[in-house]
């Protein structure tokens, strides 16, 4: 399996633990559901910068989760506050 492929299926799975939406953010007005491996797999490595927008009861576990997901694969994430 390659490593773009064990990102996005890692960075997938971490997000599916948790009950909160996790979005990764495109642009202004264009998200992608980081728990929907299609979406994530087509943009996942078009960009260099990432945004997650994460809100739900489990946010603040699930932004520590995500941050440690995209560092092990050595993609730079910020995570809304």
């Amino acid at each position: 399996m390659s490593s773009n492929i064990r990102a996005i299926v890692d960075i997938n799975q971490t997000a599916a633990e948790y009950k909160s939406s996790i979005v990764l953010r495109i642009s202004d007005n264009k998200y992608i559901d980081v728990k929907s491996i299609l979406g994530l797999s087509f943009t996942l490595y078009q960009n260099h910068e990432y945004k997650l927008e994460i809100h739900g009861p489990d946010e603040t576990e699930a932004k520590h989760a995500m941050v440690e997901a995209f560092k092990k694969h050595h993609l730079y994430v910020q995570v809304n506050e």
